[in-house]
């Protein structure tokens, strides 16, 4: 039997210095490890937050810019609450209930990439 394990995303990026201010600095991921800027290679990199694991690259032939990802979280309103606490110009994201009995909280990476962060809302 095949067991899959877990998904690994991965996104397009063009500027790493604004890759690390947005994911790093603003959304508060920990760089894991990165790779190709010291050998003059395009540079890829893993970042993780918890349990929630993203690949970021430069190679043109990854992936496109403009992808979607959606992040499952709980605490939804702490982490709204916490990204308009920070410094960060470029984004004031709201929040926003669905139809689908959700709420969500949505960001547009430097590059063109959408991570919705949702919190599901328990069915009584």
């Amino acid at each position: 039997m095949t067991v899959f394990r877990s998904m690994i995303p991965l996104f397009r990026m063009f500027d790493v210095e604004k890759a690390k201010s947005f994911y790093l600095d603003y959304l508060g991921f920990q760089l894991d490890w990165e790779q190709g800027p010291s050998e003059g290679l395009p540079t890829y990199m893993q970042i993780s937050l918890q349990d929630c694991t993203l690949h970021l690259t430069e190679h043109h032939g990854d992936c496109c810019p403009g992808a979607a990802v959606r992040i499952e979280v709980a605490g939804i309103e702490r982490l709204h609450a916490e990204l308009l606490g920070k410094n960060y110009l470029f984004s004031r994201p709201g929040i926003e209930s669905t139809p689908w009995d959700s709420r969500e909280v949505s960001v547009l990476d430097p590059f063109g990439n959408r991570i919705t962060f949702y919190e599901q809302d328990s069915i009584g």
